[in-house]
């Protein structure tokens, strides 16, 4: 399972980001060089430039960036950003990131996604989704279609109507 829960809290001046994963984790030899943009576990390429792209950002925005993980038992990235940093990228289209992730992994692999908004929240669990559907794919793409739709229509919702 796979669980990403952004917090937005402008009054407190945060943007957190927690990713959380029960997989296989990583050796604790690798963790030291993680963020290293020339280590890599995949064997089709000699560079991993996501966690430190990850980590600089969230350094270039006053936050910063934390791996725990532990072989066998998964792994759990927290990052935090001052919000209205100038340096700090906008969050981008969530709905479309994860809309997208559970076209590409929903049969395979179970998704939560939280969304807080000040003291609003917003979850969507595939398991959830799962069970209703029963029989049709998660992956179908009239499926996916209603997951983006929901997931902005929840996003407009908890954040006052407010844009992204």
């Amino acid at each position: 399972m796979i669980e990403l829960e952004i917090i937005e809290n402008p009054k407190k001046n945060i943007l957190k980001i927690i990713i959380t994963d029960n997989g296989k984790g990583i050796p604790e030899n690798k963790l030291s060089t993680i963020t290293d943009p020339f280590v890599t576990s995949r064997t089709t390429r000699d560079v991993g430039l996501g966690l430190s792209f990850f980590k600089k950002a969230a350094e270039n925005a006053n936050g910063f960036f934390k791996i725990d993980s532990k072989e066998g038992k998964g792994s759990k990235v927290i990052v935090e950003f001052e919000y209205d940093h100038i340096d700090r990228a906008p969050l981008g289209d969530i709905a479309a990131t994860v809309s997208n992730f559970i076209a590409a992994n929903g049969d395979q692999l179970d998704f939560v996604y939280h969304h807080f908004y000040q003291d609003e929240k917003f979850i969507l669990d595939s398991r959830q989704m799962k069970e209703e559907l029963e029989d049709l794919s998660i992956q179908s793409p009239a499926v996916i279609s209603w997951v983006r739709e929901f997931i902005e229509e929840n996003l407009e919702k908890i954040r006052g109507g407010e844009a992204f």
